[in-house]
């Protein structure tokens, strides 16, 4: 009989190897997948006036990514189950590099639609094939702060992105005669493409399959993986693909996921439009870049509480608290930016929002995890992650529309705010509604380790 090594604690040799040879490779997928679906935050400095773009049809530009986004999510998913990470996520990388170089060539509104559109569509599969990927890859007891580093992907692509499109928009402009913002396009996509090449021909997909981890490490690893999928079968008898995604637990977690997000991309799409708005309110005449540099400023916190925030939900084995927590914070804080008087402050309110909402989404998708596994967890996870990303039409189409109606962005941060507090008090509804299985205590584990490690071996055989 096969004892269950869910809380088997993770040989650092196994640990370390796959931290170092699975985690950048995704990091540096979702950090372009990122930064390629948000750039248009910079390029609309320049853009909005080429093409003759109000606030209001920006956002809403911004948001139609979403649609498609939201629209093909589980069938893109059911691909996954289909073709395996490899194929899929190669095929998913050179689709967007294209459609994202094609950017440059937008002469009018309706390009802007059609081609966020179709680079939303693209898109659409890469976040849960990511979180079903890492499954693969690591036991539970990791999986948080692993998430939490692969996550940090989109606060980096603030951190990094923003100096860098904002830089290229200026020193590139004028070349091969492309104006700042077409050119920032062009050179931004093609790792995109390249990565999707590689990713096809050379992507891991199972602990089977590498050279790096030897004999006994796969069977380990591979064992421990198996023993918490038949757990979490064991706990959850299955329902069918359809009444599985349209379960009370599927559907409050999508709804917990879209208020979280809708802080995030509401930000994402608009805080150098709001920076550049309250440095000329407060006398300030701030450049492109130094704008971008300004935006960086909560992408950093975000990296940093993300990663610290990880690590102590996997150390106390607690997610709901580390959930609920940030999203409060992080809601005081950007009604609070409204209210400021100086752009240091302001700057100082976004940098806490960025840091709660970027502490909690990781801690979310430890989850959905929980409850499910096998196909199931891959069609959950994407319709999740579908509910969720429809706030990345609701953020910046309200943002846009409230600023255009009122001359300010203080009546949209105060439905960010509310959207946070809806997050918080729906993680704490969801930890009512599902027990977690084989929950054990951190101090029952801690006293338990050395046996569960004498037995993790006789788990796989």
């Amino acid at each position: 009989m096969k004892k269950s090594s869910a809380h088997f604690p993770v040989p650092e040799s196994v640990a370390r190897k796959t931290t170092w040879m699975i985690v950048p490779v995704i990091l540096l997928m979702y950090f372009i997948c990122y930064l390629d679906r948000v750039n248009i935050s910079y390029a609309a400095l320049q853009l909005n006036a080429d093409i003759g773009l109000s606030d209001a049809a920006y956002g809403f530009g911004a948001g139609i990514f979403f649609v498609a986004y939201v629209a093909f999510q589980v069938p893109a998913n059911m691909m996954l189950a289909r073709f395996g990470p490899r194929r899929w996520l190669g095929c998913i990388l050179g689709a967007w590099g294209l459609l994202a170089m094609l950017m440059a060539a937008i002469t009018a509104p309706w390009h802007f639609f059609a081609l966020r559109f179709l680079l939303g569509m693209a898109e659409a599969g890469f976040f849960p094939a990511m979180i079903y990927y890492l499954a693969l890859w690591f036991p539970a007891e990791r999986r948080g702060r692993i998430t939490a580093i692969a996550i940090a992907a989109a606060p980096l692509s603030g951190l990094i992105g923003g100096p860098l499109s904002t830089w290229l928009m200026s020193s590139a402009h004028g070349l091969f005669g492309l104006r700042g913002w077409q050119s920032m396009f062009v050179i931004e996509a093609l790792p995109a493409v390249l990565l999707g090449i590689w990713c096809f021909v050379k992507l891991p997909e199972r602990p089977a399959a590498v050279a790096w981890l030897t004999a006994e490490e796969k069977t380990w690893l591979q064992g421990t993986l198996d023993a918490e999928a038949e757990e979490i079968q064991g706990a959850r008898r299955s329902k069918g693909v359809l009444r599985t995604i349209l379960s009370p637990l599927v559907l409050g977690l999508g709804l917990v996921y879209l208020a979280l997000e809708f802080g995030e991309y509401a930000l994402a799409f608009f805080l150098p439009k709001i920076i550049e708005r309250f440095d000329t309110d407060m006398g300030g005449e701030l450049s492109v870049s130094q704008i971008g540099l300004v935006t960086a400023i909560p992408s950093l916190a975000g990296v940093v509480a993300m990663v610290l925030w990880g690590r102590h939900s996997d150390r106390t084995r607690e997610r709901t608290w580390h959930i609920a927590g940030p999203a409060m914070v992080g809601a005081v804080a950007i009604v609070a930016a409204g209210y400021t008087g100086s752009l240091v402050a302001a700057v100082l309110a976004f940098s806490v929002t960025a840091a709660g909402i970027f502490a909690a989404v990781p801690i979310f998708w430890q989850l959905p995890l929980r409850y499910l596994t096998g196909t199931a967890a891959a069609v959950s996870i994407a319709m999740i992650n579908a509910m969720g990303n429809f706030s990345g039409l609701l953020g910046p189409s309200i943002t846009g529309v409230l600023h255009d109606a009122t001359g300010s962005y203080r009546a949209g941060l105060w439905v960010m705010g509310g959207f946070l507090v809806l997050a918080a008090a729906g993680a704490l509804a969801v930890s009512r509604m599902a027990p977690v299985p084989g929950h054990q205590a951190p101090s029952q584990s801690s006293q338990t380790g050395q046996a569960d490690n004498a037995s993790a071996a006789s788990a796989t055989s």
